[in-house]
């Protein structure tokens, strides 16, 4: 997968998140799950960016890091949101699975750039 190619990704990603927390039920304890969702969801992408302008590898790698920690967190919010049922996992699902694949992308980019650094 090429850079831009996940830049693009990774931007669908937040867009997407966007809409979902739009979608959420009124209420103080969804405003504050989506909150953290929007925060973290969003994230994603902006740091994404930020490791493709990386100045050595040292600082690509932490800054994948930082895209891994995003990930996984926007996975906890949304397993949390079916958790409390506040959202279905159904409707999750699709969301879920996209943040799966980013993180294996970002763990896997992280391991290949210390092997070769």
């Amino acid at each position: 997968m090429s850079h831009d190619n996940l830049k693009q990704r990774t931007q669908q990603f937040a867009l997407r998140i966007i809409r979902l927390v739009e979608m959420l039920p009124k209420g103080k304890v969804p405003d504050v799950i989506g909150r953290q969702l929007l925060r973290s969801g969003t994230s994603v992408g902006a740091n994404y960016r930020a490791a493709c302008r990386a100045k050595s590898p040292a600082d690509f790698i932490s800054k994948m890091g930082t895209v891994e920690e995003e990930t996984d967190e926007s996975l906890f919010w949304m397993e949390l949101l079916v958790a409390a049922e506040l959202m279905s996992e159904h409707r999750l699902s699709e969301f879920i699975s996209e943040a799966k694949e980013i993180l294996a992308i970002a763990v896997t980019s992280i391991r290949t750039a210390k092997r070769t650094s």
